[in-house]
């Protein structure tokens, strides 16, 4: 699919420095541009990258200031990186797939909404209720009386169990597993454990992206909840009973552990662990590979594991690497006071 540059323009709404005619068939980044390649320029560091670059068109900043001659047509807008974003989408749109497969098992009752795309091997059960312009590619099976709502999207894979509700406008990528059974276990005075039984679901709002091999537990009972906006990477286990609220983004591997309530616009490093029973506040942000074991109050940044204040880890951890000589230090001067109280011993002799 082909577009020419001054039709790219406006549909973001750009400005074009150079030749609107200009055709646009991919694109590209801007350090290995290609001819009919669409790229942009967002950060500082990739600013020469413009004057070498093969890419027949760049999105620019409305800022930009070039300091010599630009090989490439130019369009200007406020924001390149989520103009860029748009025009994927936008293009991705342009060439969804739509119908359904012969080699997909839909249950007699099942409730399919218009324009929607189902793969080859999709299983989707009694009870299931799915929206308009949803895409299910293949392999991938969605459970009894699951709800999917509008223009979402189940890439390859992708496991929905009963009774779950996904909302409009969410992608779960490749192998995403959404309510499969708690890890609930209760000991037993012979040291076996009886499985407790997982009754609740999980309900999925509006606009959440799930990461590949992501898993979201159902509940105990009640719901496990991802709010609107949310967006997990890859790797990511969201445990029974938990909440997250909206926009926050959790970056691959982290774990959440069951019964715990995350709030709105946080942000998690990846690798972060959250024990149970815990209440994390809105706008609060974590670096990679923290562990979290405590409570924690709205717009803390953490850091370290245990994870505490940033700041004051950033100090310990500048600290830390002086240990050694510290040690060595200490050492020296307790043999020195050793030597200085035999001394002291030999004049009190004396």
């Amino acid at each position: 699919m082909k577009f020419t540059v001054e039709e790219i323009a406006r549909v973001i709404d750009g400005k074009v420095e150079g030749n609107p005619k200009a055709v646009i068939s991919k694109f590209s980044k801007i350090e290995a541009g290609e001819e009919e390649g669409l790229s942009f320029l967002a950060n500082a560091k990739y600013t020469h990258y413009i004057y070498e670059t093969k890419a027949t068109a760049v999105l620019v900043s409305n800022d930009f200031v070039p300091t010599k001659e630009v090989p490439c047509t130019l369009i200007r807008i406020d924001d390149p990186y989520l103009a860029f974003a748009k025009l994927m989408t936008f293009y991705q749109q342009k060439t969804e797939k739509v119908g359904i497969s012969k080699f997909a098992a839909i249950a007699e009752d099942a409730q399919i909404g218009k324009n929607v795309y189902i793969g080859d091997f999709v299983s989707i059960a009694s009870g299931v209720v799915i929206g308009d312009n949803v895409k299910i590619f293949p392999h991938c099976y969605i459970g009894d009386r699951v709800k999917i709502g509008n223009n979402t999207t189940l890439n390859p894979g992708v496991k929905i169990h009963h009774e779950c509700i996904i909302g409009n406008n969410c992608t779960m990528h490749a192998g995403a597993i959404i309510g499969a059974d708690g890890f609930g276990f209760a000991p037993q005075s012979d040291n076996q454990y009886m499985k407790i039984p997982q009754l609740g679901n999980v309900v999925i709002e509006d606009n959440v992206d799930i990461g590949a091999n992501t898993c979201v537990d159902r509940s105990t009972m009640g719901s496990t909840i991802i709010h609107k906006g949310v967006k997990l990477c890859n790797f990511i286990q969201v445990a029974h009973n938990c909440e997250i609220g909206e926009n926050t983004v959790m970056a691959a591997q982290c774990g959440i552990a069951g019964s715990t309530k995350i709030g709105k616009n946080c942000l998690f490093g990846g690798q972060v662990g959250v024990n149970w029973h815990l209440h994390i506040g809105d706008n609060v942000q974590v670096g990679a590979q923290s562990a979290i074991s405590h409570n924690v109050p709205d717009n803390a940044v953490l850091l370290g594991t245990p994870a505490f204040n940033a700041k004051d880890c950033v100090k310990s951890l500048t600290m830390f690497k002086y240990f050694p000589a510290y040690a060595s230090r200490i050492s020296e001067l307790e043999a020195e006071v050793k030597q200085l109280k035999k001394l002291l011993e030999k004049d009190e002799e004396k």
